[in-house]
């Protein structure tokens, strides 16, 4: 790797170098590199880009990452990934996307996530999403994310727009049985001209399964957001969503959490709040030393944090 690419992996992974363990790094459009553990198995598909990971059953804190890194203007490509997660694991899995883009040309990553828990699997999924360069190229990632879970599995997403990405579709299903348990925390930075679409399904079959999907978000100067959840209670379940965003500048954000109740003992709850930094609280900043443009940034790490 070079230093640019190094440079995007740390910044979508937290690394430094290729990591331990199970991996597989994925440099400009190839597969540059994977690596098996005693209880991860990672097969690279033979009829289209992407990879087939299998997680043993009573595999237990294990990691795996799985980096994707851009660094040519003009690059455009379609990933497929499927994870297949036996049953009673506890396992972390860390992906992510970074773009490099100094040229003209538009830069684009698009990664199709399935994910298959067997019954009792645990997952932690981090995943990252990071675009720079000095190009006019523009970023754009459009992330899809289908989700099975078993009975009684748990599963913990957390999902970080970080900055430089032009456009995305950021699309999320799900389908839950009984006892299993869906967690989702997503956090979005837009500024310039930029647009980021949010879309999530989570189909509550299973008796006493629940979620909670939970999106915070800033859109600065004439950046535009969209946010849509639907939850579909379609069994004795519990469902929370919820949108946060902060607006500012010229900036537009649209929220629209949906729930729909199809069972008797089906509990859900929507909500949705959008606004401004207040007044007071820069004022209560500024007092302490800070100019008005850091008092707005520490307020805005606070809420992203």
């Amino acid at each position: 790797m070079d230093a640019i690419q190094k440079n995007l992996l740390e910044q979508i992974a937290d690394l430094h170098e290729v990591p331990q363990g199970a991996y597989s790094l994925r440099i400009n459009g190839n597969l540059h590199g994977k690596n098996d553990s005693e209880n991860i198995t990672i097969v690279k598909k033979e009829d289209k880009p992407g990879i087939d990971i299998y997680v043993k059953p009573g595999t237990k804190n294990e990691s795996l990452h799985i980096p994707v890194l851009l660094s040519q203007s003009g690059l455009r490509e379609v990933v497929y990934n499927d994870f297949h997660i036996g049953a009673d694991c506890d396992v972390t899995i860390v992906a992510g996307c970074g773009i490099h883009n100094s040229g003209g040309a538009e830069s684009e990553h698009s990664g199709i996530h399935s994910f298959f828990l067997s019954e009792n699997a645990r997952v932690r999924y981090v995943e990252k999403h990071y675009g720079e360069g000095d190009g006019n190229g523009r970023n754009v990632m459009n992330p899809t994310t289908v989700v099975v879970m078993a009975k009684n599995s748990y599963m913990e997403m957390e999902t970080a727009q970080i900055k430089g990405v032009d456009s995305t579709r950021r699309d999320t299903t799900a389908t839950l049985e009984d006892g299993a348990t869906l967690i989702v925390r997503e956090k979005i930075m837009t500024h310039g001209e930029q647009f980021a679409e949010t879309n999530f399904t989570v189909d509550l079959n299973g008796e006493d399964c629940g979620t909670h999907v939970i999106s915070r978000s800033v859109a600065k100067e004439n950046s535009r957001q969209s946010f849509l959840s639907r939850i579909n209670g379609n069994n004795r379940c519990s469902g929370h969503t919820e949108c946060d965003a902060i607006i500012m500048d010229n900036a537009s954000v649209t929220a629209l959490p949906q729930i729909e109740a199809n069972h008797v003992d089906a509990s859900l709850i929507h909500e949705a709040a959008i606004g401004k930094i207040a007044g007071e609280q820069l004022i209560k900043l500024m007092t302490l030393g800070l100019t008005e443009k850091e008092a707005e940034e520490h307020i805005v790490n606070g809420f992203l944090k």
